[in-house]
């Protein structure tokens, strides 16, 4: 793990993270991820992704993923102390994320027309429920509303029983990613050669970072009539893609569905009949059409083999095959381990003990990032960034108003 950042392909850029909670936090911990210098703006009391998660003596678990790398000043935003302090870092900064309801930064005095005004190279990126306009526009929106939305959460879940639910915040993250991905077309058509020196407005809604990944669903209604439905484990008609079951009680996925993977598969099952011309399973048409029967009797061979006698076996003919992972297989794993994928990491509010956490992605062959530290301590570095009055300002509004201002930050999301 490197100690450093100077490489890192964001080095020199500065962002302004007045988010909260998942989605623009997790925008500004990829820009950290990548060398950018980001400057996570706190109410008083801290945001509350420092409580979320699983606690270790105190400290939220994802809170110091997600904060990692990041630096933190406090500022109440509903006090004109804190705005102006606020306008102060964004007239340095490249970037600004934020992901209230709209019209907060407005009514914080820190919007879009007062930030250019100070900064007009500024890149303001917006995530919020349903972005800047439209009729939904005003309503609060968390990421489980925007996978519902999307019509992700109507494919979730088996056949006849109520959607479920992944268990990670998936849509703040997708948000939080795509917010990224904007700030960095932005930001190129700001600086490249004969670029035009100015920023824009990133608009971020989070139903909208879901559904851009929902494949042909709608065009299958409009041209076919067909509504997709909740399959469970299964793709209809993409056979064999499925889990299943081994002899230890473990599950594997295996997916064959290709012609010449499947040829392989049935070599390795002892199988050639499957694959015989004129078979049923010969064709991929023919193994969508007897699927369940295709399913089945794939079962029955790999019921009679350990997960891992089973997915030696298939990786060995060349058919892609994978154990159904926990937290537990991951830390084991030998390949995290040579890519990287789990990084032990010192964490200041444990008095610098390391937490595991993910790895950098992606992976940069000469302008690489770089993880040295976990999350921030509260107000960690508001004597840096803010000065001795500006800190003192932020001291004062540590009363009262400390509780007004995470209560504003919880439901603006």
């Amino acid at each position: 793990m490197s100690t450093s950042t100077p490489t890192a392909s964001l080095a020199g850029l500065r962002v302004l993270e007045l988010g909260h909670i998942i989605g623009g936090p997790f925008c500004g911990h990829l820009f950290a991820d990548h060398g950018a210098e980001v400057i996570k703006v706190e109410p008083p009391a801290g945001d509350p992704m420092r409580e979320w998660g699983g606690l270790y003596k105190g400290v939220g678990l994802y809170w110091s993923i997600i904060g990692r790398g990041k630096k933190s000043v406090t500022l109440d935003l509903r006090t004109a102390a804190g705005q102006r302090a606020a306008l102060e870092l964004a007239r340095t900064a490249d970037v600004v994320v934020e992901n209230f309801r709209p019209g907060t930064l407005e009514r914080w005095n820190l919007g879009w027309a007062r930030l250019s005004a100070v900064n007009p190279g500024l890149i303001l990126v917006r995530i919020t429920g349903f972005g800047q306009d439209g009729p939904y526009r005003d309503r609060a929106g968390f990421g489980s509303v925007a996978e519902a939305m999307s019509g992700f959460r109507q494919l979730s879940g088996e056949p006849g029983r109520p959607p479920v639910r992944v268990g990670v915040s998936l849509g703040d993250a997708l948000a939080g990613t795509q917010g990224f991905v904007g700030a960095l077309l932005a930001l190129y058509r700001r600086d490249r050669p004969g670029g035009t020196g100015r920023g824009q407005v990133v608009d971020v809604a989070l139903y909208e970072a879901m559904w851009m990944y929902m494949e042909s669903t709608v065009a299958e209604y409009v041209k076919l009539g067909t509504v997709r439905q909740p399959t469970g484990s299964t793709l209809p008609g993409v056979a064999p893609s499925n889990v299943y079951p081994t002899a230890d009680g473990d599950w594997v996925v295996i997916g064959a569905n290709q012609d010449s993977v499947f040829g392989r598969l049935a070599g390795a099952a002892g199988r050639p009949e499957w694959i015989a011309p004129g078979a049923d399973y010969a064709t991929h048409l023919g193994r969508g059409r007897h699927q369940a029967r295709l399913d089945a009797e794939i079962a029955e061979w790999t019921a009679a083999f350990s997960a891992d006698v089973l997915l030696a076996r298939l990786a060995d003919a060349g058919v892609p095959a994978g154990r159904i992972y926990t937290a537990r297989d991951i830390v084991d794993d030998p390949h995290y381990a040579a890519r990287e994928m789990v990084v032990d990491v010192p964490e200041p509010a444990l008095d610098g003990e390391t937490l595991p956490m993910p790895g950098i992605v992606p992976k940069l062959s000469d302008s690489p990032g770089a993880l040295r530290r976990g999350a921030p301590l509260l107000g960690e570095h508001n004597a840096e960034l803010l000065g001795e009055r500006a800190a003192d300002d932020t001291a004062d509004s540590a009363g009262a108003g400390a509780g007004d201002s995470v209560a504003a930050a919880r439901g603006a999301a």
